[in-house]
């Protein structure tokens, strides 16, 4: 049964009688529970107070999940802190101080220490200032008496719970125990203080449970809960030892139990004694010990306190991990092998079938170099024997080795793309599947290369427009001849039509009419240009030492007429002549003219007049 009432309670202050306070040891599930669930009319027959629906006034009570039911002057609402978080009791304590609530406590087992427990809360709220002073503490008392309702088996006094600002549940216990034969008492709740403004309050989940010992169970075998049992040391015999801190208890019966995984606990037969020894283990086995002070009191979980669990863990000899071999492609970086072990057992990697190196651990291996492996499953917290070693084979295929391609396609032209590699399959981004396949538009296309091991690479053909060929312009710069292109790009040259370069300069070129050659390089268009090629001196030096001694024209030979005219720097007519055989030795009517820059100016048939400058020097 499970009550909550909205009152102040228990523990925390003296009586002449005794201390409230909570079990020290093992608590017990609870034996009574009182939630204050259901109407308010239930509860009469448990206080003398008035039940009113709303809020009450002295020496009445309501019973509700909400507490804003007097907006002036209590908190607004219950903290979800207590059990049920549900109905709680609201009290308005009465002018004179005395019992305002009392219930009967059944199905308690005798020679048992129990706990009992309510939460109590003030509800004034301090911070409404209407009560001076903070208001008039709660005060409240607790009693257990025996059924008969004459003998007082213990209490306590809360002492003043003050008003606060923000609701707040505290907890208040008391212990007490139960004789022999005694199966039944009585709980009696005090209003210690006085009525008036504030004393006025809540309680809830009024609990009692069975108080014991804490109980561990020990082995010299190992400092922890568990131990393991490997397979091969099985059946396995331990001597477990139930020590209980003596924090309740003055007497000690012992029954202990046992269970498999997925049951309940059961009694061991005559295992009735501080210690116990285990035998014939052949699956894991859980332990524990339930504790009391009476023997009688063993039957029943609610008059007696159990240990924690204590595990003898039996471990089955590790089986070999499964695992299967792989086939990899050297393109993926590090492969990663795979090996499953059972239950709980781990995996260790090595390199041999037999000792060997230890090179890794865990369900997964990387690594980048082909071989045989080996997945050993082991127990990582036990010292049992391994498995035997699972060998998984890692085969490294070759993937197609690839070079992207950059190339041009002529206007209005097409373009074979060329995958290169024979006997593969092939995945066009066009959707085709041929080694070769033919396109019309730039762009990027790419091709997958498959081989027969399903390795794969991707080659990629960047495309685009050819640029296009235009001779701007012809520079004939003494044995130099230079093609200069009209638009930017990459492009071959030749002064024959069939020797190409990429370079667009010609040296040591001899004087006479040439064709300028230039072509794209997908070959889509060729432009030509006929030229002269005059060999000009730049420098003359008249001293008759045979070098340079005059202004004559290389190559003028080669064209059908040609006319050259020689000026000074103010412009005026110095000589003039034929192009062929045209010689001029840097003199007028006879006279050395002075050093300096001169010009001229060279009409050949059928070409552009060409102007330039030299230099005559002394």
């Amino acid at each position: 049964m499970k009550l909550s009432l909205t009152f102040i309670v228990l523990l925390i202050s003296y009586s002449s009688f005794a201390q409230l306070g909570f079990c020290d040891g093992s608590k017990g599930d609870p034996i009574f529970q009182f939630d204050f669930s259901g109407s308010g009319q239930s509860f009469q027959q448990y206080t003398s107070y008035n039940l009113v629906s709303q809020s009450p006034e002295d020496g009445s009570y309501t019973v509700s999940s909400n507490l804003d039911i007097q907006s002036d002057t209590w908190h607004n609402f219950f903290p979800q802190t207590t059990e049920s978080n549900g109905n709680a009791m609201i009290v308005n304590a009465s002018y004179e101080a005395g019992l305002f609530f009392e219930i009967k406590i059944p199905d308690l087992c005798e020679n048992t220490t129990y706990e009992f427990s309510a939460f109590l809360m003030n509800i004034y709220d301090r911070s409404s200032n209407v009560c001076g002073g903070g208001g008039i503490p709660i005060n409240v008392r607790f009693e257990i008496w025996d059924e008969t309702n004459t003998e007082l088996i213990n209490g306590g006094d809360t002492g003043d719970i003050t008003s606060t600002t923000s609701p707040q549940w505290d907890r208040y216990g008391l212990t007490f125990q139960t004789e022999e034969g005694q199966e039944k008492v009585i709980l009696k709740i005090f209003n210690n203080g006085e009525g008036g403004c504030g004393n006025d309050l809540a309680i809830d989940d009024i609990i009692f449970r069975s108080c014991g010992d804490l109980t561990v169970i020990e082995s010299m075998e190992t400092e922890t809960s568990e131990i393991g049992l490997c397979e091969e040391n099985s059946p396995g015999t331990y001597t477990l030892t139930a020590t209980p801190d003596n924090a309740v208890y003055q007497d000690h019966f012992y029954q202990w139990q046992s269970r498999l995984e997925g049951e309940e606990f059961t009694d061991i037969p005559g295992a009735t004694n501080q210690e116990y020894t285990t035998s014939n283990i052949t699956e894991t086995t859980y332990y524990r010990v339930k504790v009391a002070e009476d023997a009688v009191n063993l039957n029943s979980s609610l008059c007696s306190s159990a240990s924690a669990e204590f595990t003898i863990r039996f471990l089955q000899s590790p089986t070999p991990p499964t695992g299967s071999n792989l086939e990899w492609c050297d393109n993926l970086g590090p492969a990663t092998l795979t090996a499953n072990a059972t239950g709980e057992q781990q995996i260790a990697w090595y390199d041999a079938e037999f000792g060997g190196n230890r090179i890794g651990e865990g369900t997964s291996f990387q690594t980048e170099t082909a071989g045989i492996y080996y997945a050993e499953a082991y127990y990582e917290d036990y010292d049992c024997e391994v498995s035997t070693r699972t060998a998984i084979t890692l085969t490294i295929n070759q993937a197609p080795v690839v070079e992207d391609e950059v190339l041009q396609i002529c206007l209005d032209g097409t373009l074979i793309l060329d995958a290169a590699m024979p006997n593969l399959n092939y995945n066009w981004s066009t959707g085709e599947t041929t080694p070769q396949i033919s396109i019309d538009n730039p762009g990027t296309y790419t091709v997958e290369l498959i081989t027969a091991e399903l390795c794969s690479s991707t080659k990629t053909f960047e495309v685009s427009l050819i640029d296009d060929a235009e001779i701007a312009e012809i520079n004939s710069n003494e044995r130099n001849v230079s093609i200069i292109p009209e638009n930017e790009g990459e492009f071959e040259y030749s002064l024959d039509g069939i020797n190409f370069q990429s370079s667009n300069t010609f040296q040591n070129i001899e004087g006479g009419i040439y064709t300028a050659f230039m072509r794209d390089l997908a070959n889509c268009k060729t432009v030509s240009m006929e030229f002269p090629h005059i060999v000009l001196p730049k420098l003359i030096t008249p001293n008759g030492d045979g070098y340079n001694d005059n202004f004559h024209l290389n190559g003028v030979e080669y064209f059908p007429a040609s006319v050259i005219a020689i000026f000074d720097r103010y412009g005026s007519l110095i000589t003039t002549g034929n192009g062929e055989g045209f010689e001029w030795d840097g003199s007028y009517q006879g006279n050395q003219l002075p050093k300096g820059d001169y010009w001229y100016r060279i009409k050949i048939a059928d070409f552009d007049e060409i102007k330039g400058h030299f230099s005559l020097m002394r």
